[in-house]
């Protein structure tokens, strides 16, 4: 095992899981990266579908208690029809609902938009976007709860979510500032946000396993692909809980800045 190689992977699997969950665009910053370093490790396909994986390990961690009662009583009002269990079932759909923008731009336009508009420039303007868009929202508060997102509001937040297949534009940020313009919450837009998450990741997983499968990958890059998994994982899941705390405590102005002056310097300088 090389050792600067495992450094390489450790450290992508570092900014996979700090940047996937906050605002500021893990695909931006990969693509970002890649024009800094200019390094085979940086355009391995196979690697950001197993590190966007840990990151998913991790979310799926953290809503684990949600997720079980969700699908629990998803299942038992589709059996009963009992009211007690109504309202995560609606949640559920709410969740698939939301999904299908995404879902369907994915499809027919994520290949498209990356080859067009894939260049660190682009990211640098995407970066002042989401700058923007924050700001926007950073003093909402919003009073809708779990159970007042209408079918309209996941339509909304969706279109919003389908913003991220551009690189630069943050998938927690855009689902955030739909969730909060949509009057949600600042905790109901954070939840909502990472439930939107789980579905387009898994996804995006089995979408990429076939390749994945395919390939003619050593032993040694498997074990650099685990490495760095892990470490996605368990920074995902402590930048998450940050991030929570972050968002109720509306102090997105932090990452208003972080995008505005990384935008800046990216057109200007990379």
């Amino acid at each position: 095992m090389n050792f600067i190689n495992l450094m390489k992977y450790i450290f992508l699997g570092f900014i996979q899981g700090l940047t996937e969950p906050i605002p500021v665009s893990s695909s931006g910053h990969l693509v970002i990266f890649k024009s800094l370093l200019n390094d085979r490790v940086l355009n391995d396909l196979n690697f950001e579908i197993i590190v966007n994986f840990g990151s998913l390990i991790a979310i799926l961690l953290i809503f684990r208690k949600d997720l079980v009662q969700i699908v629990h009583d998803f299942f038992l009002y589709s059996k009963t029809k009992e009211e007690i269990y109504y309202s995560n079932f609606r949640y559920a759909w709410l969740i698939v609902i939301g999904s299908v923008p995404a879902g369907i731009a994915g499809l027919l336009l994520k290949d498209k938009i990356e080859t067009i508009l894939g260049g660190v420039k682009v990211v640098g303007f995407a970066l002042l976007v989401t700058s923007l868009f924050l700001f926007l929202v950073k003093d909402y508060k919003g009073k809708k709860e779990d159970n007042r997102i209408s079918v309209t509001n996941a339509i909304v937040i969706g279109l919003f979510q389908v913003l991220a297949l551009f690189p630069g534009i943050s998938r927690s940020g855009a689902t955030l500032v739909g969730g909060m313009q949509q009057g949600l919450k600042r905790e109901t837009a954070f939840k909502y946000s990472f439930m939107l998450y789980i579905p387009i990741s898994l996804a995006t997983m089995v979408l990429g396993m076939k390749d994945l499968i395919e390939s003619n990958i050593s032993t040694t890059v498997w074990m650099y692909y685990v490495i760095g998994a892990v470490v996605s994982c368990i920074v995902t899941y402590f930048s998450t809980k940050w991030f929570k705390d972050v968002v109720k405590h509306g102090k997105l102005i932090y990452f208003v800045w972080y995008c505005l002056l990384a935008g800046i310097l990216v057109i200007l300088f990379v």
